[in-house]
């Protein structure tokens, strides 16, 4: 499946635990019941497969928030840096709240990481305009505003690329939701409910409304608003080892404007991107790859990339390291890796 370029990113799981996987990225929250009659498999079968895979393969489901979606301003921050301080400064970014996807890159002196700031007076805007240029060794931050997602969130290679039938996949992916509109205005319980949604997706009603003090109908009326309006979505983490071995790449764009969004559109469509945004700044769109290898990266660079008309420039950058994936910071394994995405 896919092209000559793309990987089958779960390719290392047996096939039936890939179904459960894509299952699950489709829809965090299905009832084991649901996939059960989707897959053709008793509902105790994936409940077993699916405590199996937390166990041996660190598999998390994530209830997220979208910070487009709750008024909150992304921002991709790029931090150059002594090779000898990368290392300890990245791990300083992961173990912070307001971080997602801290990687190593260009050999360990450069550190990427997504981050959120609300206001003038927000941490994560100290962290851009005071911690981090006065941080001993680090050489340059920049930092551009992110716009629009093209691909990314719940969609993933997991669901574009996965084993099951365009059946199974229209019978438990969960209605488009809404991007448009006013900020969802979160409440004190709304913080609380996400966070323990952010350490396990699946956590039962009943103990979300032990955390939050709402009943279990609340619980279940407000998830299904969050979802709705696009405030909450569900996206999965594994531990090192379960992707299959790949190259992986930032991709900056430089994209006329005229052609913008008509780049994100096409850039949605490969498989070789695993999350496409509009961002500001020079290079207008940033995208992160997988691929075979390096040879399918050039492959790629040179054919797809290059047909999409209105770029007028890339740049690329090996992905050396993740340290954080989507979901909160796990501290390293006895190996020195993360328990996130490796």
């Amino acid at each position: 499946m896919g092209s000559d370029t793309s990987i089958m990113p779960l390719a290392l799981l047996d096939p039936l635990d890939q179904q459960v996987v894509q299952a699950l990225q489709l829809d965090g929250r299905a009832p084991f019941r649901r996939i059960g009659e989707v897959l053709g498999v008793s509902d105790q079968t994936v409940a077993r497969r699916y405590a199996r895979l937390r166990e041996s393969s660190g598999l998390r489901v994530l209830g997220l928030s979208d910070p487009l979606r709750i008024g909150l301003t992304p921002w991709f921050v790029r931090v150059q840096c002594t090779p000898d301080a990368a290392a300890s400064i990245g791990e300083a970014l992961a173990r912070r709240t307001d971080t997602r996807w801290v990687t190593l890159l260009s050999g360990g002196t450069e550190i990427c990481c997504l981050t959120y700031a609300s206001g003038p007076d927000t941490d994560a805007d100290a962290l851009l305009l005071q911690k981090l240029p006065q941080t001993p060794r680090v050489v340059q931050v920049t930092a551009h505003a992110l716009l629009h997602v093209f691909f990314g969130h719940e969609l993933s290679p997991v669901s574009r690329t996965g084993p099951l039938s365009p059946e199974q996949v229209r019978a438990l992916r969960q209605p488009p939701t809404a991007q448009d509109g006013e900020p969802v205005v979160l409440g004190e319980e709304d913080r609380r409910l996400f966070a323990a949604l952010a350490r396990d997706g699946r956590t039962p009603a009943a103990e979300l409304a032990a955390l939050t003090g709402w009943s279990q109908t609340t619980i279940r009326r407000r998830m299904a608003e969050l979802r709705a309006s696009g405030a909450l979505y569900y996206d999965l983490d594994f531990g090192p080892g379960v992707i299959a071995p790949e190259m992986r790449a930032r991709l900056l764009m430089e994209v006329e404007p005229a052609s913008l969004a008509a780049a994100g559109r096409a850039l949605a469509t490969h498989e070789e991107v695993a999350f496409a945004a509009a961002t500001t700044g020079a290079t207008n769109v940033y995208a992160s790859l997988l691929c075979r290898d390096a040879r399918a990266l050039y492959r790629y660079l040179t054919g797809p990339v290059a047909a999409i008309p209105g770029v007028r420039r890339t740049e690329t950058a090996p992905i050396h390291r993740t340290l954080k994936g989507p979901g909160p910071y796990l501290a390293p394994s006895r190996g020195g890796r993360p328990a996130g995405r490796g």
